[in-house]
């Protein structure tokens, strides 16, 4: 198989891209440092250009790897034709190279295998030839014999009949016939077995779709209705077609139609169409999981990307009933300053009253930039006296609901003990949550991406799958925004390029031993730290303050020679030259010569040297842009249909988007809602974080459903 040319073809890039991405794959070099660091070498691939390519490189090996067994395997019975074996290379998927190896893989005892030991294919062949040279009972009678356990000639009939089935059954070109026949004429049915508490899928108990144009979310909808007994689901299609087509081959001019109609009855109903249903489920499975992987990928890199809130003091609030609020006061630097517990949203009073008093002065004594508000139970009611409390004493903090997915699996994990010892799971949460606010990246490395609340039907996957995919998707916004090495948690130095998590202990270590790293050189000395690690991992480590100005940048190491020559050359002083200044002096710096002079140096790794030296250390993501949603309603009982409000998207799936509309219940755009022209992928105009205008549409208290539309906005 030419696995490069099917790359090449199928992501529609260069071969040359593809040989020189893959020889770097197999070098140990991983996605993050190829994208950054090698752009000249695979012809500028992007990070989510390398994310595909490796996993279409892993699966193509794998499939390669296959058929070269199975021709091995056909090889050594004596039975690999030219034919079969050229039929194998040619082939896409694991599925078809299965196909084309089942007549001739071992089996277990099946029925047909049974009457095989019994003696019975000369009548099985007599059968499928089809001329009555013979009177069929007689010849069947003479296969009688007691120790095989062949009691009469209906015995005998009956297991020629299963050796024939199974004949059929392990035809390739009738397998592809029935499957390409199902995919494209086929329906999916669901049928209601019973009803859930909150009729979750009502819509589905009587339900037909068009196999080829079912939706993803559908299929794991209908799945996971399955999986929980309310639906039973099966694939409706012509019978009849299938059966006249393998019918047309073995009952046209035999003088056994009967027979044989039979055989061919029982070989669809018992052997193929139950497998061959159960692959194109699978497959309608695949691409529903392909489809959702790669919008929470797009979720969880937005979410993770979203602006970080710099030099700001905020208080992490975790609203709850029973326990009282927590809340802790984090620094500028994301250090904890206080922790407490307020009951502000007790049913007593007297506690109601004390609470107020003592958040005035926690808010009023100390410098709080923002509080970062919880969204779970009892979100709503701390809003409203939090709110209070600002307005009343005149104070400028700006309240900022955030996601509470996965705070406390976070709050009571391993790492949430190592930081917080002191702390108990509940106070840990409050930190967190300021943390989110002031830079999400740093704070969700920490929890299990899954756990984040970004996806849709997440726990009806491939877990191993799922959970490769969005490490991956962890990665690159990590090496993307690059780590401050000296004040960089276990968990995100885990996720730089060439650092795994014993490596990412030894460099905590090295710190707790030695303070703070001086330069990127001073990481080759951390334990286990060898040549091939550093390459990978220096560019993505900043050091600020040390003994070399680059080491702020994402210049690697490897390009230093250069970079300090362009600064010589254009009188540049990396650190205190200002934006401006620095492009001044670069007006006269010649590229084309510099490059002509560097014959080693690519013209993309000098465009980003160039970008670096103006802006050193720059945060590719934007300030913080928090936008306050200042809607005339708090509740959902205060919705009306027809009210236009703002909103804050926080999650976006195949079917829709979840905005927030600041009333502590999540209302749904649906994609028909959108906009007034056909929308495909919701994801390719908004991301989550983005602050829209809606319409309320509709609204159904008693099960909390907020229906919104953004395209009826001038209606």
């Amino acid at each position: 198989m030419d696995i490069t040319s099917k790359i090449s073809a199928e992501l529609n890039l260069k071969p040359t891209q593809v040989e020189a991405a893959v020889k770097l794959m197999d070098e140990g070099n991983t996605v993050p440092f190829i994208a950054r660091y090698r752009k000249e070498v695979t012809g500028n691939l992007t990070d989510a250009d390398l994310r595909n390519l490796e996993e279409r490189l892993n699966y193509l090996r794998k499939l390669d790897e296959r058929v070269q067994a199975i021709i091995g395997l056909i090889d050594e019975q004596g039975k690999l034709t030219p034919e079969l074996k050229d039929q194998l290379l040619k082939v896409e998927t694991l599925t078809e190279a299965e196909d084309l190896y089942r007549p001739y893989k071992q089996k277990r005892k099946t029925r047909a295998s049974i009457a095989k030991e019994k003696g019975l294919e000369p009548l099985a062949a007599y059968l499928k030839a089809g001329q009555k040279t013979k009177d069929l009972n007689t010849y069947a009678a003479s296969f009688i014999n007691q120790e095989k356990k062949v009691n009469s000639a209906e015995d005998a009939l009956n297991g020629a009949k299963d050796i024939l089935a199974e004949e059929i059954s392990d035809e390739p070109r009738y397998r592809k016939y029935i499957k390409d026949l199902i995919r494209a004429i086929g329906l999916v049915c669901s049928k209601e077995i019973k009803k859930d508490e909150k009729d979750t899928y009502g819509q589905y108990k009587d339900y037909k779709e068009p196999i080829r144009s079912i939706p993803p979310h559908r299929i794991l909808a209908l799945n996971r209705g399955e999986k929980e007994e309310c639906l039973k689901v099966s694939l409706s299609y012509d019978y009849m077609s299938i059966y006249d087509y393998i019918a047309r081959e073995w009952k046209d001019n035999n003088e056994y139609k009967d027979i044989l109609g039979e055989v061919i009855d029982d070989s669809l109903k018992r052997l193929i169409l139950p497998s061959v249903e159960n692959e194109i489920r699978g497959e309608l499975f695949d691409k529903a999981q392909d489809q959702s992987m790669e919008v929470f990928k797009k979720n969880l890199a937005s979410l993770l990307m979203y602006p970080p809130l710099k030099n700001k003091r905020v208080l992490g609030f975790d609203p709850g009933f029973r326990t009282g609020c927590k809340y802790a006061l984090v620094n500028e630097n994301g250090i904890p300053e206080l922790v407490g517990v307020s009951y502000i949203t007790s049913d007593k009073e007297a506690d109601v009253i004390k609470a107020r008093e003592q958040l005035k002065g926690l808010l009023s004594k100390n410098k709080i930039d923002y509080i970062a508000l919880g969204n779970g139970t009892a979100s709503r009611e701390s809003e409203k006296e939090l709110r209070e409390i600002v307005k009343a004493n005149n104070l400028p903090i700006k309240i900022h609901i955030v996601n509470e997915s996965g705070a406390s699996v976070y709050s009571a994990s391993k790492l949430g003990e190592e930081e917080f010892p002191e702390l108990p799971v509940e106070k840990r949460s409050a930190i967190s949550l300021a943390r989110r606010l002031q830079d999400p990246l740093n704070e969700l490395v920490k929890i299990e991406p899954k756990a984040i609340g970004v996806g849709q039907y997440q726990h009806d996957m491939d877990q191993t799958r799922l959970t490769d995919t969005l490490h991956g998707t962890v990665e690159d916004c990590v090496n993307e925004v690059g780590v401050n090495i000296n004040n960089a948690s276990v968990s995100i130095l885990s996720y730089i390029s060439g650092i795994n998590t014993a490596l990412a202990s030894n460099i905590y270590d090295y710190l707790k031993e030695n303070g703070t790293f001086k330069s990127r050189a001073e990481i080759k000395k951390v334990k286990k730290m060898g040549p091939k690690a550093y390459e990978q991992c220096a560019g993505f480590l900043r050091v600020y303050g040390g003994e070399e100005p680059l080491d702020t940048t994402s210049v690697h190491p490897e390009s230093y020679k250069p970079a300090k020559e362009i600064l010589k050359l254009t009188k540049i002083d990396l650190i205190n030259d200002d934006e401006k200044t620095k492009e001044e002096k670069l007006r006269d710096f010649s590229r084309s010569s510099f490059l002509t002079n560097h014959p080693d140096l690519g013209e993309e790794t000098l465009n980003d040297i160039l970008k670096e030296i103006v802006k050193p250390g720059r945060d590719i993501r934007d300030e913080v842009k928090i936008v306050e949603l200042n809607n005339e309603a708090s509740d959902i009982k205060d919705l009306k249909v027809g009210m236009v409000l703002e909103g804050t998207v926080r999650n976006i799936m195949d079917f829709g988007m979840f905005v927030d509309i600041n009333v502590h219940q999540d209302g749904l755009v649906h994609i028909s809602e959108v906009a007034n022209h056909y929308v495909k992928n919701i994801s390719e105009l908004y991301s989550i974080g983005d602050v829209i205008k809606v319409k309320v549409i509709s609204v159904d208290v008693e099960k909390r459903r907020i229906g919104l539309s953004i395209k009826q906005l001038n209606h």
